[in-house]
């Protein structure tokens, strides 16, 4: 090859990179700029990061904790920033809870995801911000939505954290919006406090497989938990956790469960509304805890619950920090789905969450199929 071919296959190379990167932004461009019905939003923020072989699974299944940090990262920079547009406290914006959220496309390593945030409701103490995930192959230019998910957050000042300071409002396109807005306002605050109102105590930790061994299928069998000393990359400028640090061990503890149970490849489906009930501060040790509370054909329900205990304030004792169920389906090879082993019931309280898990698993199969209808 001489020099002028050289320089040619360069410039050709230059070409294509450039042409993925101006899509790249187009595609963010086009997820905030409106809400769905052509209206224009909220303060937005956007961010982009390839997946590499340290986000997978042995399969090169992207971790669903990975895109739900990356989730919250994205919610996160947008709530802080437009929460500090006003004159007083500086602020952080502190994650309160998650919405359901559908894993809607396997995403692979070598992919880049394209995190795309919009704030789409204020109330006078906290936001909304909507967040989609888009998944690029670079190779082929192909794309696809990942992960669509709604947030809530709540600005704290960094002068005390115990404070929570006002929000700016945001202009609405139209009174429609700004109602709808509300109304999804007043039910995330309901079930947060139904929510927190059934918590249970603090989980005592499982016991020792080897010492009392359990029959595969089990409840007992699966039940898994980590223990995490927080550290200074986990937290905020306020030394307290991340919401995204923690959805993502909550990932991995409900992915060891669901690979126990089934003893296949697996990956997170969804998760069901992530309650954050208390702040966890640098120095807690957290436990994290996930346990099988329903099981159909395809999928498995994982409850998943995050204990904090003070190691310094040991006076405060161990409180509940985190509650969510998480979904995981098992596949094959070709990353289709298989079925999955029924679940033996022990005990009243195990068929009690058995019950309340097939209910959830009824109402959400009930609001897939009804919104398929309504795009049809």
């Amino acid at each position: 090859m001489d020099c002028k071919e050289g320089a040619d296959q360069v410039d050709k190379t230059v070409a294509v990179m450039e042409k993925h990167r101006s899509e790249s932004q187009q595609i963010c461009r086009d997820l905030c700029k409106d809400g769905g019905d052509g209206s224009k939003l909220g303060p937005t923020f956007q961010l982009s990061r390839v997946m590499l072989p340290d986000d997978a699974n042995i399969m090169g299944n992207v971790h669903g904790g990975i895109i739900l940090k990356m989730i919250e990262e994205a919610g996160s920079i947008v709530g802080t920033r437009h929460c500090n547009t006003q004159n007083g406290d500086r602020c952080l914006a502190a994650l309160v809870r998650v919405e359901k959220t559908e894993f809607l496309s396997p995403v692979f390593i070598g992919e880049v995801v394209h995190v795309s945030a919009v704030i789409t409701y204020t109330s006078q103490h906290s936001l909304e911000v909507q967040v989609k995930v888009i998944a690029e192959n670079i190779l082929t230019g192909e794309k696809k939505l990942a992960n669509k998910a709604a947030l809530w957050y709540v600005p704290c000042s960094l002068q005390n954290v115990d404070k929570i300071t006002e929000v700016p409002p945001i202009e609405y396109a139209s009174p429609e919006q700004e109602e709808e807005g509300r109304k999804r306002y007043e039910s995330q605050k309901i079930e947060r406090l139904e929510t927190k109102a059934r918590l249970e105590e603090a989980m005592p930790p499982p016991p020792n497989p080897e010492d009392t061994p359990k029959e595969r299928y089990t409840v007992g069998f699966s039940q898994s938990s980590l223990i995490h000393l927080v550290g200074p990359s986990d937290c905020t400028l306020d030394d307290f956790v991340y919401g995204g640090v923690t959805m993502k061990l909550m990932d991995e503890v409900a992915g060891i469960v669901a690979a126990r149970h089934c003893n296949t490849n697996i990956v997170t489906a969804s998760v069901d509304a992530i309650n954050f009930h208390r702040k966890i501060k640098k120095g807690c040790v957290v436990t994290v805890t996930g346990r099988l509370t329903f099981v159909s054909n395809r999928s498995m329900e994982i409850e998943v619950l995050v204990d904090a205990d003070p190691l310094v304030e040991k006076e405060k004792g161990k409180y509940r920090a985190v509650s969510a169920f998480f979904t995981f389906i098992s596949l094959d090879k070709e990353n289709k789905p298989l079925n999955v082993p029924p679940l033996k019931i022990e005990g009243e309280e195990e068929q009690k969450r058995f019950e309340e898990g097939k209910a959830r698993y009824l109402q959400n199969k009930a609001k897939r199929l009804a919104e398929k209808e309504r795009q049809q």
